[in-house]
């Protein structure tokens, strides 16, 4: 718990410096251009060991013992000297059991704590049967055996507990140095503009009365432009910033678009304003929600939201059961997880540190599915993340496609398998998620194939009437009850 607490510290102090970052990233000067070329940056080589310490740290934890599944043979060997202390040693049978029997006697005992650990009743009442017939007080050493194995497999649940959470600990540390390697990139690798762009810059603004100061650029890794210009309108002018960035679109023959966050006016203060590339993709998203017969609230929750990287982000959770309880848990979820993806974690380690949380709360019968759809707008291709959620489906054309998965809801387990695939989306694709109260309203043994059949039949375009429209099918199944929660969430992609 401990170890837990520290690591979640960490991670607010890192967001906090990541927050930081940003702030100093959009400001008013850039330290970078003041440096020489080839020589690379010391506050960026600081943050680069920051990070480096945080990976060494995390496989520190990762060389740690991994869990144990049986009791080991020093734990098998304590319980039975122990027993042996509080039970034979007032036996006057001992020098013979412990003596010239030493070594069947202790093979014996080790067969039966084995057969303790396996649970089977009929094997553990054959053992006990067997040694009636040799022990004089084996009801007495039975009940020291079955003390002492409790409390050693409690340490053993104990230890693995403490294994897992170190597991949870590294994991983080490891992204978290993933995100100080991207952030110290992002900080330092920029440089100022060539002097010719600078002064083609400025010649083109002037036209439209911006005076421009300073003009920074920094290309990313994947290919993606960025422009930083520090400017300002003049004659007391406001213009909009996505004005110029239609004419730095003309200017370099590439989409760009300002930043998500940033200003949307230049004024008559000098302002730095950061420019992208622009998406290629746009996304519409449209919800139905139907609450459960009798409930109030919803056990459902979802966010959709667009990233500054260039990314789509579609999250659904369904709390376990129905009403404020099970509604409570999935918003949980899906804040947590719309924090993390925010902050720049990648949707599998959210999810993992979304399940570590769940599962140190250790409220009984507490869990929730995770869906996850994440489209890069850039490229068209869809990550889709699950864990006790039910098929997701892509609709083009003529065709329909289930994603499905078969691993377990959130909060369930420390290490939970997520089911993860990729998809490639085009113009005009739709993305349909939905709770598995949705499908369960559909004819068993074929609930994929009925639904499939149902949004080939949809004609609507819009998202949000298609949503509605599989809906209201799907209820024709139920004669209109809804016996569980139902959220169908659409989105529809189209080229821009």
């Amino acid at each position: 718990m401990q170890e837990w607490m520290i690591a979640m510290l960490v991670i607010s102090v890192l967001l906090v410096l990541r927050d930081m970052a940003k702030t100093f990233f959009r400001g008013r000067s850039f330290r970078k251009a003041e440096q020489p070329e080839q020589e690379k940056n010391p506050q960026k080589e600081k943050v680069e060991r920051y990070a480096a310490s945080f990976r060494k740290l995390a496989d520190s934890f990762y060389g740690l013992p991994y869990r144990k599944d049986y009791l080991s043979s020093g734990q098998v060997d304590s319980i039975i000297r122990e027993a042996c202390e509080n039970v034979c040693s007032h036996c006057y049978q001992r020098e013979i059991c412990w003596g010239s029997q030493s070594q069947e006697m202790y093979r014996g005992t080790e067969r039966m704590l084995r057969s303790m650990e396996a649970g089977d009743p009929q094997d553990i009442q054959e053992k006990k049967s067997d040694w009636m017939s040799v022990c004089s007080r084996f009801v007495q050493y039975y009940e020291a055996l079955k003390e002492g194995f409790q409390r050693e497999r409690q340490r053993l649940i104990w230890d693995n507990r403490m294994i897992e959470s170190r597991l949870a600990v590294a994991q983080q540390l490891q992204e978290m140095s993933r995100i100080m390697d991207m952030v110290a990139d992002d900080l330092y690798d920029i440089s100022l503009a060539e002097p010719s762009l600078m002064l083609d810059l400025q010649k083109l603004l002037r036209k439209r009365h911006i005076v421009v100061k300073q003009v920074w650029v920094m290309d990313k890794v994947e290919g993606r432009r960025q422009i930083f210009l520090t400017m300002r309108a003049r004659s007391g002018q406001c213009i909009s910033v996505n004005e110029v960035a239609q004419l730095l679109s003309r200017e370099f023959g590439t989409p760009m678009a300002a930043a998500r966050g940033g200003r949307r006016i230049v004024n008559g203060e000098f302002h730095t304003v950061h420019f992208v590339e622009d998406v290629s993709y746009q996304v519409l998203y449209g919800v139905a929600k139907l609450t459960k017969e009798q409930e109030n609230v919803s056990g459902d929750n979802y966010i959709c939201r667009q990233e500054e990287a260039g990314r789509f982000v579609m999250c659904l959770s369904d709390g376990m059961g129905s009403g404020v309880e099970a509604s409570r848990e999935s918003e949980e979820v899906v804040e947590l997880l719309e924090q993390f993806l925010e902050s720049g974690f990648s949707q599998e380690t959210a999810a993992k540190m979304v399940n570590s949380a769940l599962v140190m709360k250790g409220q009984d019968g507490m869990f929730s599915t995770v869906d996850i759809c994440a489209v890069d707008l850039y490229t068209g291709i869809c990550n889709f993340l699950k864990a006790g959620a039910c098929a997701t489906f892509i609709k083009r054309d003529h065709w329909v496609e289930a994603i499905s998965s078969e691993s377990l809801a959130a909060g369930l387990m420390q290490q939970v398998d997520f089911e993860t695939s990729s998809r490639k989306l085009y113009h005009g694709d739709y993305l349909i998620m939905m709770t598995d109260g949705v499908l369960d309203a559909l004819p068993p043994e074929r609930e994929e194939e009925t639904m499939k059949e149902i949004i080939m039949d949809i004609h609507e375009e819009t998202p949000r009437e298609m949503s509605r429209s599989i809906l209201e099918r799907v209820l024709g199944y139920s004669d209109y009850c809804a016996r569980d929660d139902m959220t169908v969430l659409v989105a529809g992609m189209w080229k821009k």
